[in-house]
């Protein structure tokens, strides 16, 4: 994990790429983080929660909207949140790389906005045997 500070670095003292924030609380997500972690890492990226109590202050978001989806920071500034985080991210991973091309096509955009949406509304249900969520949380837009 990193420290919250203006300037990125990593384990190296290398000025970082940026940082990904993520749902330490959730099982899915903590997964997903650990199996691209050492290839993030390797390429300048950080990695730290978003219930660290100093993000929503870095990131600029209300504690409502912090838990709506994963965001990366990049070290010019740059935000981005939920697909387009990881639209991002798959630029990092020759594997991933065809969904940047898919991205690029009228419209596929938003169907994965849509999907991630979709997706991080049931995302603690991924790890466990029922799914608590109201239907009022999967009709609500983020």
């Amino acid at each position: 994990m990193i420290s919250l500070t203006s300037e990125f670095t990593d384990t190296k003292s290398r000025h970082a790429r940026g940082c990904l924030f993520f749902d330490a609380d959730c099982a899915f997500c903590v997964k997903i983080v650990r199996a691209l972690a050492p290839t993030l890492i390797k390429r300048g990226f950080a990695l730290a929660p978003l219930q660290d109590p100093r993000v929503a202050a870095l990131l600029g978001l209300s504690q409502s909207q912090l838990l709506l989806e994963m965001r990366l920071l990049l070290s010019n500034g740059q935000q981005t949140g939920g697909a387009d985080a990881a639209v991002a991210l798959a630029q990092e991973f020759w594997w991933a790389r065809p969904l940047v091309w898919l991205s690029r096509l009228p419209a596929v955009m938003q169907l994965l906005r849509r999907a991630y949406r979709w997706t991080a509304a049931r995302r603690k249900c991924a790890a466990a045997i029922s799914c608590g969520i109201t239907q009022t949380a999967h009709t609500t837009k983020h």
